[in-house]
């Protein structure tokens, strides 16, 4: 048997970024899965992140800042701007194995780095392996800095009170109702960091029909929300409850209303029969990430949040948000 020779590394001209189109998805997410399961180790790389999609629900949704990277007319990696109103959030990006440390990524970040600037992000973020010098180095110089650690988090869904209890759904709303709790969902996370708003991820989740969003009232007022994703083809996957963002509006009683919110996720995934209850949880909101062990979390994995210009945004003490950048 004779060992193939790797291929030649491409000139930086014989590399096409383009933006991502629908008829890429299936190559994309083949390529997302080799680059992630290979890296991490799986015995076999594409069981990596079985039954879930990150990427598919996301162009749908918004198109816009997604870009694929093409050698010899064959797409070699992707990568994905996101944005969370003034909050703008970069990755996954993968590249095929066989294209590692051969200039394709630094190529990938460029455009989603002037897609964050057309956007007119006052916050940009990533999250990224702790343990890689090569991808925080990578991220560095483009003036990312890494700061606090990402903890990804879960417990087995169980139910939390002797009582039936069944979550507020913004799913079972009117559409009116709907519009009116989105536009408080806005106001609440405008008083965590200006200009932070899920209205669009909010809507992509019903549309998508991707979970729910969980509304935790306290006198009629949305004090806190979640919003989830489960199901296959779903960033939650099929057996969990995946909590994509979850906020709690400031104020003294914010730490009750965190508990509330777990609670209410909890029960979600408890009514949807599906086995966990996941979410992120940077651990420079400390309070928010002492709650959740309290409550019985426990972290399968964690990351580093690497923030631009080193600015701390909304990941500081006193917050209460859950969410991973991934």
């Amino acid at each position: 048997m004779r060992a193939t020779a790797p291929d030649p590394a491409p000139a930086d001209a014989d590399i096409l970024i383009r933006p991502l189109r629908e008829a890429d998805l299936p190559e994309v997410d083949r390529i997302f899965r080799l680059a992630f399961g290979t890296f991490i180790g799986f015995p076999d790389p594409m069981s990596f992140a079985a039954g879930r999609d990150f990427i598919g629900p996301r162009f749908r949704h918004d198109p816009d800042g997604m870009f694929v990277a093409e050698v010899a007319g064959k797409i070699a990696g992707s990568a994905l701007a996101n944005r969370w109103g003034s909050v703008g959030y970069f990755g996954p990006l993968t590249v095929d194995p066989k294209f590692w440390d051969r200039r394709i990524g630094r190529r990938l970040v460029e455009p989603c780095m002037d897609t964050f600037e057309r956007w007119g992000c006052s916050q940009v973020t990533l999250f990224t392996f702790p343990h890689s010098a090569k991808h925080v180095a990578l991220y560095q110089k483009f003036g990312f800095w890494p700061r606090f650690l990402t903890m990804l988090m879960s417990k087995v869904a169980a139910p939390t009170t002797t009582e039936p209890f069944k979550p507020s759904l913004l799913s079972e709303l009117p559409p009116e109702s709907q519009t009116v709790c989105i536009n408080e969902c806005r106001k609440l996370t405008e008083q965590i960091y200006p200009g932070l708003d899920l209205t669009q991820e909010i809507k992509a989740v019903l549309t998508q029909k991707l979970g729910d969003i969980v509304l935790v009232r306290v006198a009629q007022r949305i004090e806190a929300f979640g919003v989830c994703h489960f199901g296959p083809g779903t960033e939650g996957g099929p057996d969990s409850c995946y909590v994509k963002f979850g906020a709690v509006r400031p104020g003294i009683s914010a730490s009750a209303h965190f508990d509330l919110l777990l609670d209410a996720c909890e029960e979600l995934a408890v009514v949807k029969k599906l086995k966990r209850v996941a979410a992120g949880v940077s651990t420079s909101r400390h309070e928010a990430y002492q709650q959740m062990i309290e409550a019985g979390y426990r972290a399968d994995a964690q990351g580093i949040g690497m923030h631009r210009d080193n600015e701390a945004g909304y990941s500081r003490p006193g917050v209460f948000v859950m969410d991973d950048w991934r």
